[in-house]
This record gives C-alpha cells, sequence and structure tokens, in this order.
C-alpha cells in the first residue's frame, strides 16, 4: 500500500459501494478531505498537538510574573496587550469564556496586567473596565488566586488572605484536611504557595502602576474579605476556625515553620523533575518558580531554570497577538485523533499511525505518582495529558490511550499488549469506592473541602463523575470484559444513580451534559445495552429535544451554573459531534434529527480550516475555569461523521469490529479500595 493520503483516496478498511466514488459523495469526500488535512498537522515525532486556550487570566499572569522576575520583555507585552483588549467584552468586562458573563476575577487582573504595560488608564477599553468592577462589587470581590496577586503587588494586605500556613504540609491524611484529601491540581498549586504565603512578599510595581482605583474601599484598610455567617453553615465554621488559626499562627515556634519550609520546598523541587514543569498547568509552574526565589535559589539553579522554561514553553506567539496556555494536550490530542482516523478507515500500517502509536508508547508512565499513596500495590503503566507529568498521570488519557491502540490493532503484538493490559490494571485499581471514577485520584471526594476559605473556587477535589466512569466502562468492554465483571457492574450502577432527571449525564471535563451524555451512551453501546431501556430513551429524546434549527448542537459554560440551561447554546462542530455519536451509539442513524446533523457537519466544512470554532467546549473546573481546545473542531466531527458511515452502510465501526478480537488477559484484576 502507499502512505500518501490525498483527497478521496484515504486507505479504508471498510469498503465503498461500487456504485459510490469518494468525490461523488458528499459524505466520503469530506471524510477523506479532513483525514488528508488532519495527518498533515502530525508532528515530526509522531504526535498531534493543537493549541489550547483559557481564559486573559493567564497571560496576564504572565506579565505580572515577568514584573515581579524583573524579565519583562516589551515587544511581547505589547502583542500580549493586543490580545487582552481584543478579548475584552463590550461592556469592559473579560469572560471566562467566548460570550460568556464578565468575571471579576478575570477582569481585574486583565486591567493590571494592562496598566503594568503603560496602557493609558483613560483609554475607553480601561474605563469601561474600571466602571464595569465597580458596578460589580469592586477588586475586593475577586476570588482567593487574585487576591494573592493583587497582596503579592502591594496593592491589598496579605492579612485579608485566609490562613495557609507551611505546616499544611504535615498535617496527617487521617486529619479534617490534608495535602492527601485535595486534587492533583490543588495539591501542586497549594504546596509553593505556602512558602509565598509563608513570606508574604510585596512587590510594588512603582509609582502610577497601582490599581486603587478598583477599589470600593480603601485597601489598605480591609481586614476580612469573607463574612461569617452567610446561608453556608460549614462556611462560616471553617472562617471562625480561619480567624483562630490567623491568631495561633505567629506563636508557631521557629524551628517548626524552618522545617516545614524546608519540606515544602522539598516536595516542590521533587515535583518539579523532568520538563515538564510542577504539575505540568500554569499556576503551578508559576507558583514554584516564585517559592524557590524566595527561597534565594541562585539564577542558575537547575530546578529554577527548568520551571521557567516550562512556563516560556506555554506561550504561543503570532505576528500580531500572544498568549500563554495553561498547559499543553499532545496525548490527549494524538489518541482522539487516533481513534478519529480508526473510524474513518485509515489503515493502521499507514506510517503516520505506527509512528503516532510508537510515540504514545514512549510516554508511557511506568513510575508511580501522588496516587500511589493510596495505592501503594498498584502497577503503573498509565499516561499523562502533558508531553511529561509523571506525578499525574490521568484515568481519561490512559482509557483513551487504550481505546485508540485497540483501534490500530496495537495489541496483536504481544509485547504492546502485555504493556496496554498494565494500563488497564492500573485503570481498574484507581477506581472509587462509589463504583465511579475520578481524574487523577482515588476516593478523592471530601467535598465538605470545598467550602475552606481557600476553596472559594469550588473545585478542591476530584470525585466520580459519569464522563470518566464511561470511559472507563468502555474501555475494559473493550478489552472484552462483560456486565459481570465486577468493576463494570459497579460502575454501571453509579451511571444509573448519576443520571439526571431530564436524562441528561454531567460533563465534568466537557461542556457540559452534552458532553457527559455522549461518554454514557457510547459506554452503553459497546456493552450492547438494550437501548429501549426507559433510562436510555430518556437521554436520547433529551438529546433530540435540544438540536437547534440549523440541525447542529451547542451548550454554552452557563450550564454548569443553572442546570437549566443544559443543551441551550450555539451551535458548535464539536458538541455536534458529541451529540451524533451518542445518538448513533444509541441505534439513531435513521432518523431525521442524526440527518440534519450530519448536514450540519458536511455545510459548515472549510477546506482551509475544515470546522472553525470559537466558543469554549472544554471543562477545566466547571464555574471558574473553561478552555478552548482547537483540535476539538478538527478530529471529533470527522469521529462522527466515519460513524455515521458506518451505521448507514451496515458496516461495523472499527469499535464493533475488534469487541469480538480481543479476549481479557488472566492478569487482568480488581484492587480493594
Amino acid at each position: 500500500m502507499t502512505d500518501a493520503i490525498v483527497p478521496g483516496k484515504v486507505k479504508r478498511r471498510k469498503k465503498t459501494p461500487k456504485s459510490t466514488s469518494a468525490q461523488s459523495d458528499p459524505l466520503l469526500n469530506t471524510i477523506n478531505l479532513a483525514c488528508a488535512k488532519l495527518l498533515e498537522k502530525q508532528v515530526a515525532e509522531g504526535y498531534w498537538l493543537f493549541e489550547l486556550e483559557a481564559d486573559t487570566t493567564i497571560p496576564s499572569e504572565y506579565i505580572l510574573l515577568h514584573e515581579y522576575l524583573g524579565t519583562r520583555d516589551a515587544d511581547r507585552e505589547a502583542r500580549i496587550r493586543r490580545y487582552l483588549l481584543r478579548r475584552q467584552s463590550n461592556d469592559g468586562s473579560w469572560p471566562l469564556y467566548e460570550q460568556g458573563p464578565g468575571n471579576i476575577s478575570a477582569t481585574v487582573k486583565s486591567y493590571f496586567a494592562l496598566k503594568l504595560t503603560g496602557y493609558d488608564m483613560e483609554h475607553d477599553e480601561m474605563v469601561r473596565a474600571r466602571n464595569w468592577i465597580l458596578g460589580h462589587g469592586g477588586a475586593e470581590a475577586v476570588n482567593i488566586f487574585t487576591r494573592v496577586t493583587l497582596a503579592l503587588f502591594g496593592q491589598i494586605p496579605w492579612r485579608t488572605l485566609p490562613a495557609m500556613p507551611a505546616e499544611i504540609i504535615s498535617l496527617p491524611s487521617w486529619w479534617i484536611f490534608s495535602l492527601d484529601k485535595v486534587s492533583y491540581w490543588s495539591r501542586c498549586v497549594i504546596v509553593p504557595l505556602l512558602i509565598v504565603i509563608a513570606y508574604r512578599p510585596v512587590h510594588k510595581p512603582g509609582p502610577g502602576y497601582e490599581i486603587h482605583e478598583l477599589f470600593n474601599s480603601k485597601p489598605e484598610d480591609l481586614k476580612h474579605i469573607d463574612k461569617i455567617f452567610g446561608k453556608n453553615s460549614i462556611k462560616s465554621l471553617f472562617l471562625l476556625f480561619d480567624r483562630f488559626l490567623k491568631h495561633i499562627w505567629q506563636y508557631i515556634p521557629d524551628v517548626i515553620h524552618n522545617r516545614s519550609l524546608q519540606k515544602c520546598e522539598r516536595w516542590t523541587r521533587e515535583h518539579m523533575q523532568g520538563e515538564g514543569g510542577n504539575g505540568a498547568i500554569f499556576p503551578a509552574m508559576v507558583n514554584a518558580v516564585m517559592a524557590l526565589k524566595l527561597r534565594n535559589c541562585k539564577d542558575n539553579d537547575p530546578d529554577y531554570l527548568r520551571g521557567l522554561k516550562a512556563i516560556e514553553d506555554l506561550v504561543i506567539e503570532s505576528e500580531n497577538e500572544t498568549y500563554v496556555q495553561p498547559c499543553v494536550s499532545p496525548v490527549w490530542d494524538t489518541c482522539l485523533v487516533l481513534s478519529a482516523l480508526a473510524e474513518a478507515g485509515v489503515a493502521s500500517d499507514h506510517r503516520s499511525i505506527s509512528h503516532a502509536i510508537d510515540w504514545l508508547f514512549q510516554k508511557q508512565i511506568f513510575v508511580k505518582g501522588d496516587w500511589s499513596r493510596r495505592a501503594p500495590g498498584l502497577e503503573s503503566g498509565c499516561w499523562a495529558f502533558q508531553f511529561e507529568n509523571n506525578f499525574y498521570p490521568d484515568i481519561d488519557d490512559t482509557s483513551m490511550v487504550i481505546m485508540c491502540m485497540l483501534r490500530h490493532d496495537a495489541h496483536k503484538d504481544p509485547e504492546n499488549f502485555k504493556r496496554i493490559n498494565q494500563a488497564a490494571n492500573w485503570v481498574i485499581g484507581m477506581q472509587n469506592s462509589d463504583g465511579g471514577w475520578g481524574a487523577f485520584d482515588i476516593n478523592n471526594h471530601y467535598e465538605y473541602l470545598n467550602n475552606i476559605p481557600f476553596a472559594d473556587h469550588g473545585a478542591l477535589v476530584d470525585p466520580s463523575t459519569a464522563d470518566l466512569t464511561a470511559r472507563c466502562i468502555e474501555m475494559l468492554t473493550m478489552m472484552g470484559y462483560n456486565r459481570s465483571f465486577p468493576p463494570i457492574a459497579k460502575g454501571m450502577e453509579f451511571l444509573k444513580r448519576d443520571q439526571k432527571e431530564f436524562g441528561g449525564w454531567y460533563g465534568r471535563w466537557g461542556v457540559n451534559y452534552i458532553y457527559g451524555t455522549w461518554s454514557v451512551l457510547a459506554a452503553l453501546s459497546v456493552m450492547s445495552e438494550d437501548p429501549s431501556q426507559p433510562y436510555i430513551r430518556k437521554a436520547v429524546q433529551w438529546l433530540k429535544s435540544i438540536q437547534n434549527p440549523n440541525g447542529g448542537w451547542g451548550e454554552d459554560c452557563g450550564s454548569y451554573d443553572d442546570i437549566g440551561l443544559s443543551g441551550n447554546g450555539d451551535s458548535t462542530p464539536s458538541q455536534t459531534a458529541w451529540a451524533l455519536l451518542g445518538l448513533i451509539a444509541a441505534g439513531e442513524v435513521g432518523t431525521d434529527c442524526v440527518e440534519k446533523g450530519i448536514q450540519y457537519l458536511l455545510k459548515t466544512y472549510k477546506t482551509a480550516v475544515p470546522w472553525n470554532e470559537t466558543l469554549y467546549t472544554g471543562t477545566g473546573f466547571p464555574r471558574v475555569f473553561y478552555l478552548r481546545y482547537h483540535g476539538y473542531s478538527q478530529y471529533f466531527p470527522i469521529w462522527a461523521l466515519a460513524m455515521y458511515y458506518s451505521a448507514k452502510s451496515g458496516l461495523p465501526s472499527r469499535q464493533q469490529a475488534i469487541l469480538n478480537e480481543v479476549n481479557p488477559a488472566s492478569s487482568l484484576k480488581t484492587y480493594p479500595n
């Protein structure tokens, strides 16, 4: 066979009916053109990587970091400034996602960053931002992380921050609060931040750069911003404890305090090893770099330099604008691309596919991360989201990687199957006691911690979610297991409990109920669950009911704030693809609803950029942090169109074809939680 992929000549496992050619069939032509375009985007090393865009807090914090370090770059700042100004809403605010409502913290940080770059505060953009901030509670209404930034730059007193003594590092796991009880992303942000808060540094940018004009009260007079005895009694109790802790904090003996700081530094340095940076996410990287600087590290300190490089690797430059990504997603992008291409019929021996599979195997993690504290006997063999994040591999990526490898016959090599099987064992061992799966840890479901003063973002923990649970069930079924396998049986019980009254499932890592519902319906399909069952019909009817007049589907990030907005939003290619994948999995191929959805994808396809999507359909932290995966609109529509083609033609999908090929290995086992 040839490795050349050209429009209309994608090597397919499925035979096209003789009466139809790819060139004359709009569906096949679109699939082939889009596949060819996707293959062109593969990086020489074998992976795919698309940009990952968040809100304007990330590039704003980048400017503030370099102000703190004394390493500012005027040219780059000018390009970031243009990006910030373009993202500003008409009312003067900055939202957390495209077309979203203004957010006080994002707006204050963006305003502060613009002012630091020398942008005149009397410009219309600054006036509108200032008026919006003052009309929405002032800068005193920002969240905890923004409050840390304002204290660091001398805009508010450090006393307004919650008590976070460095001694937290030594709290035992059985205590009401400990690092073992919080999520990966919280842990790697908190530990270096304990050092920053202990030192309480104040770096004033200089006269004329303060932002006192954003406060409704005198910032120097602020004491406690949080109010006690609100509607939430648990939160009030934690606030009272916070007041008490602030009083006794000063009496901690120096010898204990210094040992705690040393322990925090040691933890931070350990988690900065490798090229990915602390936690491989921007906020944790920034805190780690500042923490080492406060601990008087030398400018040539290897950990410090690696931390800086990890931050710089997140910068996306263009001629006119620059922004900063929160992290990178090569493993995630690559395994999703491979699954889409497999279903589109691109052969497994195509050099691009084999090259990508080899790259994924190179990225498999065999060292034990933080997760092993709760599962010391569990072998590793998993994957992370980023290029390197050995301490924090995740269940979603691992399951998706396994499924893409099965689709491309990687399991037929005995050594490969051994490694795939080891990864599946790891997923099983990470199952929570409630039958579901979280993303990074086991039984990380202490949701009462979301009431502590430090957790005003409401995402301190990592409980079981429907999307991840469904993914694990789908993967284990592809491995050859059925509903009698205990991990699958427990996972199914969780999914049935977790279904919402209207029929959908919550999507923790994608927006939102469309994403969660697709994930569950896909898992139920590979299990051959009878689609006529009432709970499945309820989900199907909901998906049908929310289809937009143009044939597509969309859901605004606001559905995380208001469940009444579930399934409401402008159509997007990625969410349309998820809805179609869910409906096709439930046997709805011949319906008008699916036909209209397919036509939407075909009509919105463009040759230069196959599908354009500016709205955010990815989730970091619900209600706090959202993501625009630039690749979602490029590979999910291919996946949906290909699955539709298979079902419409009476041909098995690649996933269906392998369900009877893979036999469970005898070493696959469950681990007690």
